[in-house]
C-alpha cells in the first residue's frame, strides 16, 4: 500500500515529469512549425521554442497560482467579514503541521472551493460564498480539509503544473494549426509535415486526458484526508450532498481550471469527461468510513 509520504514523493516526481514532457511537446512543436514554413530555420525555431518552454514552466511554477486565482476572480478573505472561514482554514492547518494558507473569497453562490500553490509554504485556498452561506461549520471543515489534503501531499503543485501547463500546449498547439493555413500554397504538405499537423491536433486531447485521469485519483485521496483529519467523515459527505441539492452550474470557470475544484463547477457532466469522480460514490466512501 501507498505511503502517504510515498504520494508526496510521486507527486514532486510527477511534476518533474510534467515540465520536461511540456517543454519536449514544445520543442517538437517548434520542429514541426520550421518544416512547415523553412527548414533552414530549424533550429532557430526550435530554439524559440525551448525558451518559451523553459520560460512558462518557471512562470507555472511560480506564479502559476496567482493567475489560477485571478481567473476565477478569488479575492482576499477579510478578518471581520470571513474571520470564521479563516478561523477554520487555521485551525485545521495546525492540525495539518502546516504553515497557514492564504484564504480567499469567491463570489458565487454555488458550494465549492480549491487550492493552489507549489508547496505548503506557498499555498492558497479559495471558498465561495455560496459554501460560507449553505454549510455550517462542521461542512465547512470537511471541505477546508480536504483542501488542506491536497496542499500536504502536494497536489496543488502538480495540479498548478497541469492547468498552466496544458494550457501553454493548447494555445501553441492552436497558434500552428492557425497559421499553417497561411503557408506557401505552392510548397506540398510532405508525409513529415503532415504527421505534425496531426500531432499538433492531438497534443491538447492528450493532455487533457493526462489531467482527468490524474484528477479523480487526487479528490478519492483528499476526501479520505479530510476525514482524517477532522476525524468526522460526514462532515464532509454532507457538504457534498448539499453541492449535489444546491448547486446549478452558475460557477463558470474554464475547463483547465475547473479539475481543481472539490466539486466540478458544472452542473452535469459525462463522467467519462469529468475531472471528479462520481459525487454519490464519494459520498458512500466517506460513510463507509
Amino acid at each position: 500500500m501507498v505511503s502517504f509520504f510515498d504520494e508526496i514523493r510521486i507527486n514532486k516526481i510527477k511534476s518533474v515529469i510534467l515540465i520536461f514532457l511540456v517543454i519536449g511537446v514544445l520543442i517538437a512543436l517548434g520542429y514541426t512549425i520550421a518544416l512547415v514554413y523553412n527548414p533552414a530555420f530549424t533550429l532557430f525555431f526550435v530554439l524559440f521554442a525551448l525558451v518559451i518552454a523553459i520560460t512558462e514552466s518557471l512562470y507555472a511554477y511560480y506564479k502559476g497560482d496567482k493567475l489560477i486565482l485571478k481567473l476565477v476572480n478569488a479575492k482576499p478573505a477579510k478578518k471581520p467579514e470571513h474571520a470564521h472561514l479563516i478561523n477554520v482554514v487555521e485551525g485545521l492547518s495546525l492540525a495539518a503541521g502546516i504553515p497557514p494558507p492564504k484564504v480567499y473569497v469567491i463570489e458565487n453562490p454555488d458550494i465549492n472551493a480549491f487550492a493552489t500553490g507549489r508547496d505548503p509554504k506557498h499555498a492558497s485556498i479559495a471558498v465561495t460564498t455560496g459554501a460560507l452561506e449553505k454549510l455550517d461549520r462542521i461542512e465547512l471543515e470537511g471541505v477546508v480539509g480536504h483542501e488542506i489534503g491536497h496542499i500536504k501531499n502536494y497536489d496543488i503543485r502538480f495540479a498548478t503544473l497541469v492547468v498552466i501547463l496544458v494550457g501553454i500546449i493548447a494555445i501553441v498547439s492552436g497558434i500552428f494549426l492557425r497559421s499553417f493555413w497561411f503557408r506557401d500554397r505552392d510548397r506540398k504538405a510532405g508525409a513529415i509535415v503532415l504527421v505534425g499537423l496531426l500531432f499538433a491536433i492531438l497534443a491538447p486531447i492528450a493532455a487533457k486526458l493526462v489531467q482527468l485521469a490524474i484528477s479523480r485519483k487526487r479528490e478519492y485521496l483528499a476526501d479520505a484526508y479530510s476525514a482524517k483529519l477532522t476525524r468526522y467523515p460526514e462532515g464532509l459527505a454532507s457538504a457534498l450532498e448539499k453541492i449535489m441539492k444546491y448547486n446549478k452550474g452558475v460557477l463558470k470557470v474554464d475547463d483547465s481550471v475547473s479539475s481543481l475544484f472539490i466539486a466540478n463547477p458544472k452542473k452535469k457532466i459525462a463522467e467519462l469527461f469529468s475531472t471528479h469522480p462520481p459525487i454519490e460514490k464519494r459520498i458512500a466512501i466517506l460513510r463507509a468510513m
